[in-house]
């Protein structure tokens, strides 16, 4: 059974050797928190690590709305009185007729 070839990936990251990134590491994080753009760290010409910027996470969605609902009574339980006189009744619109 023949071994597919695989292409070639192209790699638009800026590779460095790990002395190089480690003499600059604190400025190479800096630079790519900045610019967005990844970094991959080599041993002897082979690729050992990425390195990108970290991702910034929403908010949870869990309490991001603390304090800003407000509570207008009970909203369940019907209001007859009030519904007998609503002109926008369905029933009292018919009743006229």
């Amino acid at each position: 059974m023949p071994q597919s070839e695989s292409k070639p990936v192209v790699d638009r990251a800026e590779h460095i050797s790990a002395s190089q990134f480690k003499a600059t590491c604190l400025e190479r994080m800096d630079d790519i928190a900045r610019t967005g753009r990844d970094v991959v760290v080599t041993k002897r010409g082979r690729p050992v690590v990425r390195v990108s910027a970290a991702t910034q996470y929403a908010e949870s969605p869990w309490g991001f709305l603390r304090g800003t609902i407000v509570r207008q009574g009970d909203i369940v339980s019907a209001d007859e009185a009030q519904w007998a006189t609503s002109e926008t009744d369905q029933l009292r619109r018919n009743s006229r007729r």
